[in-house]
């Protein structure tokens, strides 16, 4: 491509850019605007209603004016031949030349006998055998060509009066290629002693068409003016019923964004008016109930704390009871001390279901507070992970770690990211059926990701949904050996939309489940991809990763390149622990 062409194509490109660009929003207009296409289809269909009266109009029009024309033609030249006819029977021409004068003189006559101008021909068959030398004779040579042979031919037979449609040639001495319908009448005269003649009248019809345009012309100023004003008619009409539409649509929004007080404005009796006093009569009731149910909650959330709050002062006076009974339990009778142990533990689980009912008013009363600092996730995790160990021993479940090399650095509170943390793990090894459990960090500029993967019994997506419900679980049947309150994974979800971050679950019933914690690196970061996949790559157990043992110690395996683990000393926790107490993850 030479040189002085590509500042052409890129122009070229750019104005097919800009047109794209143009249609683009024109559709995307169209689509979210009633009234535009309401107009736009009474526009088309009033366009199509239009043209084809307009066409049927034309069509009578022409066809009637032709016919019309037609008739009047034929018995002009009908007359006029026979005029011709009575002249050529009582001349007295004796010789050939008297003849051609007779017919000289007839020629002009013939050409402004008619109600209009018209054209003249006066021709010899082209097998005449006469005897009179008389020449053919036109007041047209130039339209000699508009006579088809088939006309003069069927003109010779005698038959009456031939006609015949043809184009007559605006201007023939020009090149000019414009043509004005014509008629050609053709029919026999007998002319003293020169015999049989064809007789041509040429007829134009440029008035007609002329007229014809005329009203063609103003029939489509009416019509485009007729299609204006409907779509100008449909446009008002539209309105009328569209904007009361759209200011309902406004309204419903504001009250969506807690403005409980707007209102549509009622004019007049009708429809739309019965419609808006409608709209306002159910505003005032959405109102009413939910302010009643924000009331009710507040109630709710109020009596929750002050309850928890209450409950604390008598379960500090049983706790030290339960402390004296429980270090006396080696005195009693086997069913007194195992009923001491009992109740250390049920109070042990009492006190953690009042704090997740502590930390859950706080959350209902947007009380909770986020103590963000700059911290490595894989150090939290860590912590999280060595409190989750010795529950993991004692199910017989295999953990694994994967961290990255290099630090997970973020902003966030390592309080309630390693309380998430921990509820994940104790939840994974809770449902992981003996196989294992892996955990996962990875990081990249805008977030930092954690998932916890076990290979259990799993759960349907229907169950995923509501996983972080309060007090819900998947199995009702299913005993909890963990102590668990059913708020865990509910203050997790509170913990993560207090970061700005994600949790999200996902399982599959016999291929396990998997729970991704995502968090902005810094605050002010709104998050739209996480660096790890919610569904893993595989749905099955890697080999050999179910066969870890079910008893005794629990092989912990870290794949932590960023230092030694700081998981504790298994065997150590596992001779300190006590198979009768089970330890409480909170």
């Amino acid at each position: 491509m030479s040189t002085p062409t590509r500042p052409l194509v890129a122009r070229v490109r750019r104005r097919a850019t800009l047109v794209a660009a143009g249609v683009r929003r024109g559709a995307r207009r169209w689509r979210t605007s009633m009234q535009l296409q309401v107009v736009t289809t009474s526009l088309l269909v009033g366009l199509v209603a239009v043209g084809a009266l307009g066409a049927y109009l034309t069509t009578s029009i022409r066809d009637g004016v032709f016919d019309q024309r037609l008739e009047e033609i034929l018995v002009e030249s009908a007359r006029s031949t026979a005029q011709a006819q009575a002249q050529f029977d009582s001349a007295t021409a004796g010789t050939g030349t008297q003849v051609q004068q007779l017919l000289n003189d007839m020629l002009p006559r013939l050409r402004t006998g008619g109600a209009g101008s018209r054209e003249v021909f006066l021709w010899r068959p082209e097998n005449s055998t006469a005897s009179a030398a008389v020449i053919d004779l036109t007041t047209a040579p130039t339209l000699n060509g508009l006579v088809s042979p088939q006309m003069r031919a069927q003109t010779v037979r005698g038959e009456g009066q031939v006609w015949q449609s043809v184009a007559i040639p605006a201007d023939p001495a020009a090149e000019d290629s414009r043509v004005v319908p014509g008629i050609v009448v053709g029919s026999l005269v007998e002319v003293p002693l020169a015999g049989p003649f064809e007789l041509y009248y040429v007829y134009s019809l440029g008035g007609e068409a002329e007229t014809l345009g005329f009203i063609q012309r103003i029939m489509g100023a009416g019509g485009v003016t007729l299609v204006g004003m409907l779509g100008i008619i449909t446009w008002i009409t539209t309105r009328q019923v569209v904007q009361p539409v759209r200011n309902a649509a406004r309204v419903a929004e504001r009250l969506a964004d807690g403005h409980l007080d707007e209102r549509l404005t009622v004019r007049g009796q009708d429809e739309m008016a019965t419609l808006a006093r409608s709209f306002n009569e159910m505003a005032a009731s959405l109102r009413d109930q939910i302010r009643q149910m924000e009331e009710l909650s507040a109630l709710q959330r109020r009596f929750v704390s002050d309850v928890s709050h209450e409950l604390r002062t008598p379960l500090t006076t049983i706790r030290m009871a339960s402390e004296v009974i429980h270090a006396s339990r080696d005195g009693f009778d086997p069913a007194v001390r195992r009923s001491a142990e009992l109740l250390a533990l049920q109070l042990d689980r009492f006190e953690d279901l009042l704090a997740d009912l502590l930390e859950i008013s706080r959350f209902d009363a947007g009380a909770a507070t986020l103590d963000a600092e700059r911290r490595d996730l894989r150090d939290v995790v860590d912590r999280a992970t060595d409190q989750a160990v010795a529950l993991a021993e004692r199910k017989g479940v295999f953990l694994s770690a994967d961290y990255p090399a290099e630090p997970a650095i973020a902003e966030f509170d390592p309080r309630r990211v390693e309380r998430i943390v921990r509820n994940l793990l104790v939840n994974a090894i809770e449902h992981a059926e003996d196989g294992p459990v892996e955990i996962t960090i990875r990081q990249d500029r805008e977030a930092v990701a954690v998932t916890v993967r076990d290979f259990g019994v799993g759960m349907t997506p229907e169950a995923a949904s509501h996983v972080f419900d309060r007090f819900w679980r998947a199995d009702p049947a299913r005993a909890r050996t963990s102590g668990g309150t059913g708020l865990g994974l509910a203050i997790s979800l509170e913990d993560a939309h207090l970061h700005a971050g994600w949790l999200e679950a996902w399982g599959r019933p016999g291929a396990g489940a998997c729970f991704r914690l995502t968090l902005p690196v810094r605050a002010g970061i709104v998050l739209t991809t996480s660096p790890l996949p919610l569904v893993p790559e595989s749905s099955r157990p890697r080999a050999g990763g179910a066969t870890g043992p079910t008893t005794g110690q629990v092989p912990i395996v870290t794949i932590d390149q960023h230092g030694p683990s700081a998981l504790p000393d298994l065997a150590a926790l596992a001779a300190d622990d006590d198979a009768d107490s089970p330890q409480e993850v909170s």
